[in-house]
């Protein structure tokens, strides 16, 4: 089969084509014929060498977003047969083989149905971030009616979804972008108000939308310096959620305020093959939000192929930050 794999570390020019033995599914997998998939930052960072820990042996094949149709199943699968069109997490991590592939073997319970309304390339957009934005908002933070809820990022990947989300479930969303485009996306998208966080800071929101008592939920796909002003931006006695690894944080606001902090890492069950269940579980109530229309994932207009080339044509496009929503990547013609 053709694959895009990478020998080492580095910038997007480390991606080749290459040919390997198609895989045979185990027992509990299905073999997956790829369809598309998607850019996450968890992607770029192992390709560039900043998460050693995840990183898959050389050659390493990338991609833990999969859409497309079921080639076989393993002897012991249940929940699939042959033909169906599933989506679902399935790998690219330390362990698992990617999506940046023609076939791709995955555990039947990473997956789920891809939903009548969905073409392959908008499922294939969902699950990692779909996946963080559900674990983030419902599990961490127990969102719900009338919760004042900041989302960082809201025209981004986990951070569209999460509007929408956050929107469904009841709360009042409140979204940040840095230019007019993204603002505009998240307010489409469900959020009440945006916020330029270029152009002012969180005592200025804070006051001007809460009325400087803070934010019930403030949710943070971003990190890093983000991470702190949400210390600053939320309530007492409420919730931060990040998906942040990196950076070192001063928790004293945290203290002070008795805040509750919720940290997701949406690819644990694939890194320990442990809890997957949770994960296709997790799929088919999004797939009930979607059916609903709570959620609908939103594509860049740049699309790209699953080649060599394509794959890091998307990477310097998500690297440069100026994208909305996911960044497709499809199988080429």
């Amino acid at each position: 089969m053709h694959a895009v794999a990478i020998e080492e570390y580095g910038d997007p020019d480390v991606f080749e084509d290459r040919e390997f033995d198609r895989p045979e599914p185990d027992p509990e997998e299905v073999l997956l014929r790829v369809e598309a998939s998607s850019v996450n930052p968890v992607e770029y960072k192992i390709r560039s060498g900043d998460l050693p820990p995840f990183a898959p042996d050389f050659p390493a094949i990338l991609g833990c977003d999969a859409a497309g149709v079921v080639e076989a199943v393993g002897d012991d699968v249940t929940a699939f047969e042959e033909g169906e069109a599933v989506y679902g997490m399935v790998g690219g991590v330390t362990g698992a083989q990617g999506a940046y592939a023609e076939y791709v073997p995955a555990h039947e319970k990473l997956l789920a149905p891809v939903p009548d309304s969905l073409s392959f390339a908008e499922a294939a957009a969902l699950p990692v971030v779909a996946l963080t934005a559900w674990e983030m908002l419902v599990d961490k933070a127990d969102a719900g009616e009338e919760d004042s809820t900041l989302v960082y990022g809201g025209a981004g990947g986990v951070g569209h979804v999460g509007v929408q989300l956050a929107d469904w479930l009841g709360a009042d969303v409140y979204a940040t972008g840095s230019t007019e485009r993204k603002r505009d996306l998240a307010e489409a998208l469900g959020a009440s108000a945006t916020i330029d966080y270029t152009a002012s800071d969180p005592e200025e929101y804070v006051a001007e939308y809460t009325d400087g008592a803070g934010f019930d939920v403030v949710f943070d796909p971003v990190g890093d310096d983000h991470l702190q002003t949400a210390f600053e931006a939320v309530a007492p006695f409420q919730r931060v959620v990040t998906t942040e690894s990196s950076s070192t944080q001063n928790l004293g606001q945290m203290h002070q305020k008795a805040l509750s902090l919720g940290v997701v890492l949406s690819i644990l069950p694939v890194l320990r093959q442990q809890g997957r269940e949770r994960v296709g579980e997790r799929f088919r109530k999004i797939n009930d939000v979607v059916s609903e229309g709570g959620l609908e994932p939103v594509l860049d207009d740049e699309q790209f192929e699953l080649t060599a080339e394509g794959v890091a044509d998307a990477h310097r496009y998500a690297e440069e930050g100026n994208h909305v929503g996911k960044i497709s990547l499809v199988r080429a013609e």
